[in-house]
């Protein structure tokens, strides 16, 4: 067979990946928190695991067992990374035998640089504890890797949208709103484009490589949102200024970060051509799936 595919965290972004490597052939396996979540992975054809930050595997030794690529997207929690408290010694035992590993970071680990371009080189700088928890778990797995020969490669992913999680389906049900911030500029990615740039990263490893996942265009939220309106024949939600948004404290950390990510090392060093270089592609294509 083509191999084994290990996911901890087989969530959103991690399904439609598993998706494309059972299809070439991978057996496919990967864990979530409950049991209507296994279902769920069953029901894709990934042979599902209960793992949770309270919760280790229960058999990790068979669960991992044969992986031969391996792909963490679980959130860090407050004391660090998950699955790294759970299965650290496990992990560096099995790493010369992985093939390719892949930890799945933010972009918001640059902090605010009130619309500046940062690059995969830029000092990290995360202003919001949730970020400053991933910048430490990039860490965690950059020293297990270094001890045990674990072939890691960091995504940093912008904001993810797709099928079921994008603006098209917010101003359909009415929950969009256009918050305007002075000079307040977001990357985004599509679902698809992050698979294309795993894919891509597969099939040239480079351990140690850290790549910053977005497409060609950042843009303001508001106008993203005036977008998906105009698509759908809809007037647009009104502005509202960022002063007076009604905004739970996650969404205000979102809007006080300001940047422009460069995604020039995917294009240049993986040869991935994005499947949506911008939201109006993305976007567009998306209206099918409403």
């Amino acid at each position: 067979g083509a191999g084994k595919f290990f996911c901890f965290g087989c969530g959103y972004s991690a399904r439609v990946f598993a998706g494309r490597l059972a299809s070439r052939g991978f057996a496919v396996a990967g864990t979530c928190r409950t049991e209507e979540g296994a279902e769920r992975l069953k029901a894709a054809g990934i042979e599902p695991f209960i793992f949770a930050g309270d919760k280790p595997l229960e058999d990790p030794g068979t669960a991992l067992e044969g992986t031969t690529h391996l792909l963490v997207s679980t959130p860090p929690a407050e004391a660090g990374d998950p699955v790294l408290a759970a299965h650290r010694g496990l992990l560096a035992a099995l790493a010369p035998e992985i093939r390719w590993a892949a930890y799945l970071s933010t972009t918001g680990v640059y902090g605010d640089r009130k619309g500046e371009w940062v690059t995969e080189e830029t000092p990290l700088d995360p202003n919001a504890t949730r970020s400053d928890r991933r910048a430490s778990a990039e860490r965690e797995w950059q020293a297990l890797a270094r001890e045990s020969g674990l072939p890691l490669h960091i995504f940093r992913l912008a904001g993810i949208y797709g099928p079921g999680r994008n603006q098209l389906k917010s101003v359909a049900d009415g929950t969009a709103k256009r918050i305007v911030k002075e000079g307040q500029i977001f990357s985004r990615i599509h679902v698809e484009d992050i698979a294309n740039v795993l894919e891509a990263s597969m099939a040239r490893p480079r351990p140690g490589a850290i790549y910053n996942v977005c497409d060609d265009e950042p843009a303001p939220a508001p106008v993203v949102v005036a977008y998906a309106a105009e698509l759908l024949g809809r007037a647009a939600p009104p502005e509202i200024p960022f002063e007076e948004a009604a905004l739970s404290p996650m969404a205000r950390s979102f809007y006080m970060a300001s940047r422009r990510v460069s995604n020039a090392r995917i294009h240049d060093e993986l040869g991935v051509r994005l499947a949506y270089p911008s939201y109006r592609e993305g976007l567009t294509a998306l209206l099918k799936t409403l």
